[in-house]
C-alpha cells in the first residue's frame, strides 16, 4: 500500500487538503497529515475559511517516516507557510532525489517551483502563481493536472477531485481509481 504525507498549515484550502486525504483513503492509501507544529504536539490547525482540521501528527515526527509520495494542499496564506517552512522545502528535495513522487494544487506548486522541482517541466497551478515567477526553464499549462514524470500539479478547488483521482491512478492505478470516482458518482 502506498504511504502520502499531507502536510496541513494554517490557511490551507480545505477543500482541497479535505478531497486529497477523502479519496486518498477511500482509494485504501495510506495518508497521513501533518501539522507544521514543533516536537510532537500535535494542534488544531484552523484553514483558510475557517474550518478547523485535526492532523494525525507534527512533521517533525511525520518525516521520521518513508513516503512514496507529498501532496501539498494550496490556500493562503497556507501555501505560503509551507514554503518558508525548510523542512518541506528539505523533504521535497530528498523525496524527487529518491525518485518519489511530488505533488501540489493552487497555490503550492511555487513551493515546488521554489525547490527548483519544476525546472525542465510542465506544471499548472492557480492562475497567477507560478506564472508571475518568471520560471524560464518551466512549460506553464492551463490543463487541470498536468503530470510530468514525478511531478504532478493542478489549479485550484475546482479540480481538487480530478488532482486526486490522478494521484490514486498514479499510486494504485486506473481500475482503483475508476472504482473511487464511481462511488463518488464522478463523471
Amino acid at each position: 500500500m502506498a504511504n502520502v504525507l499531507v502536510p496541513i498549515a494554517p490557511g490551507c484550502e480545505e477543500l482541497e487538503a479535505v478531497t486529497i486525504i477523502d479519496l486518498l483513503r477511500r482509494a485504501d492509501i495510506s495518508v497521513t497529515t501533518a501539522s507544521l507544529d514543533n516536537g510532537s504536539e500535535v494542534n488544531p490547525v484552523v484553514a483558510s475559511r475557517g474550518v478547523v482540521l485535526i492532523p494525525d501528527t507534527t512533521l517533525d515526527q511525520a518525516i521520521l517516516t518513508d513516503f512514496d509520495m507529498l501532496v501539498l494542499p494550496g490556500g493562503l496564506p497556507g501555501a505560503d507557510h509551507l514554503d518558508n517552512d525548510p523542512r518541506i522545502q528539505s523533504l521535497l528535495k530528498k523525496m524527487a532525489g529518491e525518485g518519489k513522487y511530488t505533488a501540489a494544487i493552487c497555490a503550492a506548486p511555487k513551493i515546488l517551483a521554489n525547490a527548483k522541482l519544476l525546472e525542465g517541466k510542465s506544471a499548472t497551478s492557480y492562475p497567477g502563481v507560478i506564472d508571475q515567477m518568471n520560471l524560464q526553464n518551466t512549460q506553464i499549462k492551463e490543463d487541470s493536472v498536468v503530470h510530468d514524470d514525478k511531478v504532478i500539479t493542478s489549479r485550484g478547488p475546482g479540480t481538487a477531485m480530478d488532482f486526486t483521482l490522478s494521484l490514486i491512478e498514479i499510486l494504485a492505478g486506473k481500475e482503483k481509481r475508476d472504482e473511487v470516482a464511481a462511488g463518488l458518482l464522478w463523471k
